[in-house]
């Protein structure tokens, strides 16, 4: 296994394991995040563990124009259930999305050198966050990175049905002519319900920005 030092380097893709670890530790410093995320790289790890840096075999993705939306999202959107924002509250989505419960998952990923990590992206403008209001509540919303011609989809939350959908959809909806794919990372039903498939990691990595 891989053990970052303070380089700001990743090692070559081949050196992933099985299961898509391909380093462990180094820091989460915003010039570290950015390199990884322009690699296909992305942090996961548990409270107390070492950091954990992913390239999975398979990546989970979502090209704008496969989206699908329901019957039912769609009724929801001509109820007018809910409005949106875009970085309005961004402490508070990430801060939701680490207290929302997980199928299978005791505890949270997004622990507080992370929340700090991303709150210092959003601060330069990279890492962004769609809020989901009904009644002037936050009751969803998500946040990810913003790498131009690709949206690297972190977390979501909701507190009540549907409010993530929505704000996702909005979202790609929103913004399918600027992003190629929003990168969902791993597999979830819950956006394979709105058209995210798997593709080889060979064929996401054509996505990315060639290296200099």
């Amino acid at each position: 296994m891989y053990f970052l030092g303070q380089d700001l380097t990743f090692p070559d893709y081949s050196e992933a394991s099985a299961e898509g670890i391909i380093a462990i530790g180094g820091d989460l410093s915003p010039e570290r995040i950015i390199l990884a995320y322009k690699k296909g790289i992305f942090p996961w790890f548990n409270e107390d563990d070492p950091i954990l840096w992913w390239f999975p075999p398979e990546r989970f993705v979502l090209f704008p124009e496969n989206l699908y939306v329901s019957k039912s999202m769609k009724k929801v959107f001509r109820t007018q259930q809910f409005t949106f924002t875009e970085n309005k509250a961004f402490r508070e989505v990430i801060m939701n999305c680490s207290e929302a419960p997980r199928k299978d998952q005791d505890g949270t990923w997004i622990t507080n050198d992370m929340i700090d990590a991303y709150c210092k992206l959003h601060e330069m403008g990279i890492a962004k966050s769609i809020e989901v209001w009904e009644n002037g509540e936050l009751v969803g919303g998500f946040y990810g990175l913003d790498m131009g011609h690709i949206f690297c989809g972190e977390s979501m939350f909701a507190k009540v049905s549907n409010a993530s959908k929505a704000g996702f959809i909005q979202f790609v909806a929103k913004y399918h002519k600027k992003y190629e794919l929003i990168d969902c990372q791993v597999f979830t039903e819950h956006l394979a319900s709105l058209g995210a498939i798997e593709i080889p990691a060979e064929i996401f990595l054509n996505y990315l920005e060639p290296e200099e």
